[in-house]
């Protein structure tokens, strides 16, 4: 039988994930291991980086075992990966530093680089920095530990490590570098004086072969087979930065499709055939020739209602399905023009880490499922202000594309439909970001021509949502409130953050 399936791995901040499809993208096996966070020092998120290679092993010999297929019938490898962080190499290709994209130990270093090269950097790589963005982190090291950086022989994104050790070669791509701020736009390409602005003009010799998303890094080796249970000689394909990958998985292809992720990040992007020049504008991603994906990204999202539930539902070991509970009590509360209001960013904001989560407009007959409606609002609202900013850029949108754990949801998306003003499409995958990889290598052994071929047959919609004319309006009329109440709120929260520093 020729090889007819392809193994996606998805390698987040906590957990690696194995999971294998057929050609057509349906999901046959899924393995995932959780990984070790380290906080070594107050803003500072590592995980040690021969774990990764670690679970990445037994995620895969678990999906195989799941799925009790023989590992010829694997065709290609495809990767995704979470973005930033900073993930080294030292000379010999042994680990040596792991940061995750959660760090905020380089805070101070990126106001001073934005303050003096901020406009420079966008005017090159469409993104200013910010703390866990990879260059400032790396400027960081080379700052505070000049010992580690003198030992660094490469620069990785997450996904890469895997690549490396599934393959032996040292590679990345262009999504993962140029959504870190790595490369020139439009043409995706290293620019020793891109490195230089970061303070890093002895850093080009860390950066690794730069691939296409769909080409091929190398090919299992026979250790790794042997490590994993797979066939010696399958080809690893490239694959994305997950945010890429999982809107490619979600079915989000070409110009105009907007994909925005209800997940622990607020992510908000758009497809277009050339870079956004709006230094309000978060960061641009390129993925291919011609292939753009313009983000404005921000913690505010899921991650407010998982909060919610660790904190208030669950406390004392109390109640079973906390997620049903909280749907249950959204879709019971009558909804009126004054109900409460939220404000998502109990992990700071888009503008600020300065800017803190609360509730407004609470009165005493209100209960919990008001509380709740209102926070699945809040964040719904900063995913309009994002999309909101990504218009105003220039970021024309044809199509929305809806992912993300908050769709399981019954309430949120039809919630998302309603505020955006837009029809939703929720996609039939449970796994986008290992589908996304899994198509970059479906097209890299050129099983289908290019990626809009390959997302045409290998994603499926289960849904299209369109918005309530009476909720939309409604929310309309809320959105504008919100606006005001958070420019008002602004100088409170500064004036907090100075009494935190005092």
């Amino acid at each position: 039988m020729a090889p007819d399936l392809i193994l996606g791995i998805d390698i987040g901040n906590t957990v690696v994930k194995a999971v294998l499809f057929d050609l057509a993208g349906h999901q046959l096996a899924r393995h995932g291991v959780d990984g070790t966070t380290l906080k070594p020092a107050p803003g500072m998120v590592e995980r040690p980086v021969a774990e990764l290679w670690a679970n990445a092993r037994a995620a895969i010999s678990g999906c195989l075992q799941k799925a009790a297929v023989a590992p010829e019938r694997i065709a290609a490898i495809g990767l995704a990966g979470h973005g930033n962080g900073l993930y080294l190499l030292d000379q010999d290709g042994e680990p040596l530093l792991g940061i995750q994209s959660l760090d905020s130990r380089a805070a101070a270093l990126a106001a001073e680089l934005d303050a003096s090269q901020g406009a420079q950097l966008h005017a090159i790589c469409g993104q200013r920095p910010w703390p866990s963005q990879t260059p400032t982190l790396l400027a960081w090291v080379k700052a505070h530990q000049p010992e580690v950086y003198a030992r660094a022989g490469t620069l990785c994104f997450a996904k890469d490590i895997i690549g490396w050790h599934l393959t032996g070669e040292r590679a990345s791509e262009v999504s993962d570098m140029s959504g870190a701020g790595l490369l020139s736009l439009p043409d995706a390409s290293y620019d020793a004086g891109l490195l230089a602005l970061y303070g890093l003009d002895d850093a080009m010799a860390l950066l690794p072969r730069l691939l296409q998303p769909t080409e091929v890094v190398g090919h299992v080796t026979p250790a790794a087979a042997a490590a994993t249970g797979l066939r010696a000689g399958v080809p690893v394909v490239a694959g994305y930065f997950d945010v890429v990958a999982s809107a490619i998985g979600s079915g989000a292809i070409g110009v105009g499709a907007a994909s925005i992720v209800l997940g622990s990040w607020s992510i908000n992007q758009v497809f277009a055939k050339a870079p956004v020049k709006d230094q309000d504008v978060f960061m641009v991603a390129c993925f291919g020739p011609g292939r753009f994906a313009n983000m404005d990204n921000s913690a505010t999202s899921a991650a407010n209602l998982e909060w919610y539930v660790r904190t208030l539902v669950e406390r004392d070991g109390h109640h079973g399905d906390a997620f049903a509970m909280v749907n249950d009590l959204v879709g019971r509360a009558a909804m009126v023009p004054d109900d409460p209001m939220f404000h998502p960013f109990l992990y700071g904001g888009r503008h600020g880490a300065h800017q803190r989560g609360g509730f407004y407009g609470l009165a005493g007959w209100h209960d919990e499922g008001h509380l709740l409606r209102a926070l699945y609002e809040g964040v719904a609202f900063e995913h309009r202000r994002h999309v909101a900013t990504l218009t105003r850029g220039g970021a024309g949108i044809e199509q929305v594309y809806l992912s993300g754990g908050g769709t399981r949801s019954p309430h949120w998306p039809q919630m998302m439909a309603d505020i955006l003003g837009l029809p939703v499409r929720l996609g039939s995958a449970e796994e986008t970001g290992a589908l996304g990889g899994a198509i970059a290598a479906a097209v890299g052994i050129g099983f289908y021509p290019d990626e809009d071929a390959a997302v045409a047959a290998m994603t499926r919609q289960r849904a299209v949502l369109c918005p309530d004319p009476d909720r939309k309006a409604l929310h309309d009329r809320r959105f504008a409130v919100w606006q005001r109440m958070t420019a008002a709120i602004e100088p409170f929260w500064a004036e907090l953050a100075e009494l935190g520093q005092s």
